[in-house]
């Protein structure tokens, strides 16, 4: 659990830097991101030995988890606003308790019901009303991206022991996987010009969110994927949200809905005693 709490926090701390480098284009950014954390992990790809077939299936789970997920997420920006976006993330844990479900060929209701209770606590701390024209479209983009990403945990956390490697050793493959996907998709709308225009300080910001953010990061992520019961993996694909809003009003000094904020962590709470209670499903 330790693993997906840092990680969650290093996310809720990001929120605030991505909109800094947000003129340089969405598509240059994603693409830098996903190629910057596969030169992190590169150095340490373990690949003797390992089946081709094994290469093509943990490159392909990158290309989904990873590459596809960012490119509907940021489609999704033509149709819904910024808080939109993050409020139709909040889905993403019932998708992991679904599709792991789906592949066990069983029904927990138990991890469903605490799935649900980590979509409502986040709900409550990032709902403001909705209701305009192109918001269904923007709506199904976000639930296939959020699909995809969760697909390609559940993925990664059956495939990975089965390999017997170390999480580092795989990593790389996975970022390569997303780096195609992403660079492919970029390259024919990048701005160079922007690119071009980039100061010293976005050019920092970028290297971060490439290296710790989307890097490290997604590492951990899954790395704690492999290592927590499901339950647990599903709700803390939320924790970030109330977490960023945290950071907004302690370190970027936004306004916060304080209230609203303690209720909606109450409930997450409360959604990560009761798996407790319901014992680690592995």
């Amino acid at each position: 659990m330790i693993l997906l709490l840092t990680v969650s926090v290093i996310w809720a701390l990001s929120f605030g830097l991505t909109a800094q480098v947000s003129g340089l284009g969405a598509p240059f950014v994603t693409a830098a991101r996903t190629v910057l954390a596969a030169l992190v992990f590169l150095p340490f790809l373990g690949l003797k030995g390992m089946p081709a077939r094994q290469v093509l299936a943990f490159a392909g789970i990158g290309a989904l988890q990873f590459g596809l997920m960012y490119l509907l997420y940021i489609a999704s920006f033509r149709w819904l606003r910024p808080s939109e976006v993050a409020l139709f993330t909040i889905f993403t844990p019932l998708f992991v308790t679904l599709v792991d479900d789906l592949m066990e060929g069983r029904m927990s209701w138990m991890f469903l019901l605490t799935a649900a209770l980590a979509v409502l606590g986040t709900g409550i701390c990032v709902w403001s009303g909705l209701g305009r024209g192109g918001m269904l479209r923007g709506f199904l983009l976000m639930q296939a991206a959020n699909l995809c990403f969760a697909l390609g945990q559940v993925l990664y956390r059956r495939a990975a022991p089965a390999s017997g490697r170390r999480d580092r050793d795989l990593m790389g493959l996975l970022y390569l996987g997303a780096s195609v996907v992403a660079v492919a998709a970029a390259a024919p709308s990048i701005s160079w010009d922007q690119v071009a225009a980039m100061d010293l300080r976005q050019g920092a910001v970028l290297i971060y969110l490439g290296v710790v953010a989307s890097g490290l990061g997604f590492f951990l992520f899954n790395a704690g994927a492999r290592r927590t019961d499901i339950g647990t993996l599903a709700i803390f694909n939320n924790m970030k949200i109330p977490l960023a809003i945290l950071a907004s009003g302690l370190v970027f000094r936004e306004a916060v809905d304080w209230p609203r904020l303690a209720a909606g962590g109450a409930v997450i709470a409360c959604a990560l005693g009761l798996n407790g209670i319901a014992g680690a499903r592995p």
